[in-house]
């Protein structure tokens, strides 16, 4: 009997424990578990379309070329340009500034969505992203749970933007993102004679079950794109941010 007891209390004790720290064995297990921290492969050589050698027409007489650099969570004060340098002045972005200098300042613009894929899938399509119902940045059912033990942990002003209803409710993580039958500027830009090329984030959905969700089915010719959400250990030496 006292062997008994004494494993109830090494497990009531193990069960506390864990749930106190939930979050920080969750975050630590999961990305193996799921298959979210992916493999850093070795370095090579991308292959990109090979463009003509000659120039068809002048300068001026072609369409303009035309690069979109999509930062997220940047705010309008974190360029010198806007506020003489972040940081009281000692953070400076010329690189950034020169861009506005050279070319079109935009001095008031508005975000179709508060949060990045949606926000980003608007860009792409020119529609409210709320439109053709993509409403949340994609993400697994447990993120809600995630989030609410955050909130709990460290609440903030704003409250969790989703409850249990819309979780319900959401359909399968890779059946989220950009619906092929939006039509998006690249493809608009495809079809105009331009090549197109997509770098970096996408997260507006695709994977091997749902293939026309990819950069390369929305009509970009070629598409560099992380396709993973972790790759390495924080504190990894080839982390940037590694201390």
């Amino acid at each position: 009997m006292k062997k008994v007891v004494i494993s109830l209390l090494l497990i009531s004790l193990i069960a506390g424990t864990a749930w106190h720290n939930r979050l920080d064995v969750l975050l630590s297990i999961a990305p193996t578990l799921l298959g979210w921290q992916l493999p850093v492969g070795p370095s090579q050589t991308i292959k990109w379309t090979q463009g003509p050698t000659q120039e068809v027409l002048p300068p001026s007489q072609r369409p303009p070329n035309i690069i979109l650099i999509l930062a997220d969570d940047m705010g309008f004060n974190d360029t010198a340009l806007h506020n003489r340098g972040a940081a009281a002045g000692f953070l400076q972005t010329a690189t950034i500034d020169a861009l506005a200098q050279d070319g079109v300042r935009f001095r008031s613009g508005y975000a179709a969505n508060a949060v990045c894929a949606p926000s980003r899938a608007s860009i792409l399509t020119g529609r409210y992203s709320t439109g053709f119902g993509f409403e949340f940045t994609p993400f697994l059912k447990i993120g809600a749970t995630i989030f609410k033990w955050l909130q709990d942990e460290a609440p903030g002003p704003l409250p969790v933007f989703f409850n249990n209803a819309v979780v319900e409710n959401m359909p399968d993580i890779i059946a989220q993102g950009l619906l092929p039958s939006e039509l998006a500027i690249a493809e608009l830009l495809k079809s105009a004679g331009y090549y197109t090329a997509h770098i970096g984030k996408w997260h507006l959905g695709g994977s091997a079950e749902m293939p026309k969700m990819l950069p390369q089915n929305q009509g970009f010719t070629d598409s560099l794109y992380m396709s993973g959400m972790l790759y390495l250990p924080e504190d990894h030496p080839d982390v940037v941010n590694a201390t």
